[in-house]
């Protein structure tokens, strides 16, 4: 197989959670793009649909699954249902998330667990699940961020906290599941990408970060799901346990 082969889905199935939105949407044509059949997976049924309409315009199949991470019953349905209509599943891109920013000394104990319960628990949850029926060879990517590495000037414990569990639930499956199962387990880190979050944020925060981005800019939804795409080709099949920080230096500065 060639190098360029190598980063290559035919008949392959990837599962993506979140992908009713934002990111989410930017996987899912990667993996349609590379050849892929997709399931989609997130809380919203007409949002779903327009990512399906999306996928299938590239020529790949696509079915979508309404389903909340938070449930360990519904990530187990999220992947039942990639059996039936698929077969298998080779790949689980895990990004259902939610981001906050409220002062610690006001964060109520139902705001932090929220964060923790999708964030943290959905992604343990889906990975369990999909990990379970997954062949060797197989791979998980957790979306996890750069705030689960560092900070960013806004009061963010919850959902620092819960990227930063993420970050060690990587590393502890990917040993647990890299020599018995097979299954390659890693992270990705995004800094501050073009998407529905950074859309939310106040005028003039993102360029008071720019200092610390050491290419001077915040990145575009394909550079980051190009990362994604290899990290769960063949082309990283000696890459497992690792959190990769895609944030143009920001971890770093």
């Amino acid at each position: 197989m060639s190098i360029l082969e190598q980063f290559r889905f035919d008949d392959k199935v990837v599962v993506v959670t979140g992908a009713s939105s934002g990111l989410g949407v930017a996987f899912a044509r990667a993996f349609a793009e590379a050849g892929a059949d997709l399931v989609l997976a997130a809380r919203r049924a007409d949002k779903l649909a327009t990512t399906a309409n999306m996928v299938e315009e590239t020529g790949q199949r696509a079915h979508t699954v309404v389903t909340d991470v938070t449930s360990p019953q519904e990530c187990t349905a999220m992947i039942d249902a990639a059996i039936d209509t698929f077969g298998r599943v080779d790949v689980l891109i895990n990004n259902a998330g939610i981001g906050t920013a409220v002062p610690a000394l006001r964060e109520t104990p139902e705001q932090f667990t929220s964060v923790m319960e999708i964030n943290l628990h959905g992604t343990y949850w889906a990975a369990q699940a999909a990990a379970s029926v997954m062949e060797p060879g197989s791979a998980i990517i957790n979306i996890t961020s750069i705030l689960g590495l560092t900070t960013a000037s806004l009061p963010q414990a919850a959902y620092s906290s819960s990227k930063a569990g993420v970050i060690g639930l990587t590393r502890d499956l990917a040993q647990q599941w890299g020599t018995r199962k097979g299954i390659r387990v890693n992270a990705v880190a995004p800094g501050f990408f073009e998407s529905e979050m950074t859309a939310q944020y106040k005028p003039g925060y993102l360029e008071s970060l720019q200092p610390r981005m050491l290419l001077g800019r915040i990145g575009t939804p394909d550079e980051l799901a190009a990362t994604v795409v290899w990290l769960a080709s063949p082309a990283a099949g000696y890459v497992t346990g690792q959190t990769i920080a895609v944030d143009g230096g920001m971890s770093i500065a």
